[in-house]
């Protein structure tokens, strides 16, 4: 049965933290905090199931943290580890938990590929407390003696499925088989297949589990619409979309065609670019800053980058393509609708996919809206904000690579060895 807990001082996490939370302006726990923290802090093994958005990085972090406290990480020998899919989650966390870890004292370190190896590892040899990591590039720097997981006590693992979609779950096998025995593992995730539930019944002792919503539900205060069009109709009709009011996150295929599909946007006057994992860790940084701060207002991206990309005060999520599988149109819809605010997914639906589209809505338990729409029309405008763009060509400053040299670093390096 779940504990209610009307603040987070009826936590028991410590007197900083509480302070910090003020601070920052959070006043109450959501449902996944209020479900999980009590356990956490006790110490307990924790299986978290709750979509994107719900509050889990505060979840496993508070208590992660208020158990570090007081303790001292020896040079590249990490107390608690978090492991995350992708880069741009890995900051996302990083960004999130730095506030209370330093109302505590606690440092934190972040690895991840794409970026300066050797800087790592400079910060793992500072000490680090806390450390936030992609598998990869953490094997890396073990295997180079920049980092033992002897000393971590307490080790997450964030959006588990998504890990194993990308193939990084015999990585995270060996990395757990390195931890310090006895310790506490939390582990969240949306859904527990493709191997998932095998790294819970070897690595959690007992786990209690807290599923805040079930593993294929979507936020009651998102709203989903299936926009039937025909396929002259459809770069026009994208168009009208992106160039509506706010921020908008466009969903494609193939990174190639998220460039293809930005440059179009730009050339008809829409403040455009793609996000997609062709794109450097700087560029892909800087990127994602311009989405933040409007001077890129339609963001074109694809599945790689789905579950990094955190915005507050977004609105609508397009899926320009169809996503393959039911667990794709989830995560992509859950850059919407994050944390209690609404939001709604578009997906533009051609004739022949309508049949495919139909299953998938079916198998990720949703029952959208569906509309039939063409560019200009009053009913597109009314569902999305759509409307003419400018017509006027605009450039945006291509994020330059930042420091090119280190980033070539991590590859040259190993083959010297």
């Amino acid at each position: 049965m779940t504990t209610t807990l009307p603040t987070f001082a009826a936590t028991g996490l410590a007197p900083a933290l509480i302070s910090e939370l003020a601070a920052q302006g959070i006043a109450a726990p959501f449902p996944i905090q209020t479900a999980t923290i009590p356990d956490s802090l006790a110490g307990r093994d924790v299986l978290g199931r709750g979509r994107t958005g719900s509050g889990k990085t505060l979840a496993f972090g508070l208590p992660l943290l208020h158990r570090t406290a007081g303790r001292r990480a020896r040079p590249g020998r990490p107390l608690a580890l978090v492991l995350v899919p992708t880069r741009e989650l890995a900051a996302q966390v990083t960004a999130a938990l730095v506030p209370y870890a330093a109302a505590l004292g606690l440092r934190c370190a972040t690895v991840v590929g794409g970026l300066s190896l050797t800087r790592q590892a400079a910060a793992l040899r500072a000490g680090a407390e806390v450390l936030v990591a992609t598998p990869g590039r953490l094997h890396d720097l073990i295997d180079r003696g920049d980092a033992r997981l002897d000393q971590v006590t307490i080790t997450v693992l964030d959006e588990a499925d998504q890990m194993a979609d990308m193939g990084f779950l015999p990585q995270v096998t060996k990395l757990l088989e390195q931890v310090a025995p006895g310790g506490q593992r939390m582990l969240f995730s949306a859904t527990l297949d493709r191997g998932v539930d095998r790294l819970v019944r070897r690595f959690l002792a007992d786990p209690v589990t807290h599923s805040v919503d079930p593993g294929t539900a979507t936020v009651t205060a998102m709203t989903h619409h299936v926009l039937h069009l025909e396929a002259d109709d459809k770069q026009a009709a994208l168009a009208h979309i992106a160039a509506r009011e706010g921020r908008t996150i466009v969903f494609i295929a193939t990174k190639h065609r998220a460039d293809r599909v930005a440059r179009q946007l730009l050339a008809k006057g829409v403040r455009a670019a793609a996000l997609h994992g062709g794109k450097s860790q700087p560029q892909r940084t800087r990127i994602l800053e311009q989405f933040r701060t409007g001077q890129v207002t339609a963001l074109v991206a694809t599945d790689v980058a789905a579950r990094g990309i955190h915005v507050d005060g977004l609105d609508l999520v397009v899926n320009a393509d169809p996503p393959a599988e039911a667990k794709d149109y989830l995560h992509r819809g859950g850059r919407t609708a994050r944390a209690g605010e609404s939001g709604t997914v578009v997906t533009l639906v051609l004739p022949e996919q309508r049949r495919d589209v139909a299953r998938l809505m079916s198998t990720a338990g949703i029952n959208p809206k569906t509309t039939r729409v063409r560019p200009g029309d009053g009913e597109l405008s009314r569902l999305t904000g759509a409307r003419e763009p400018s017509g006027v060509p605009v450039t945006i400053t291509a994020p330059a690579a930042a420091h090119p040299a280190p980033a070539t670093r991590p590859r040259r390096r190993p083959r010297r060895r």
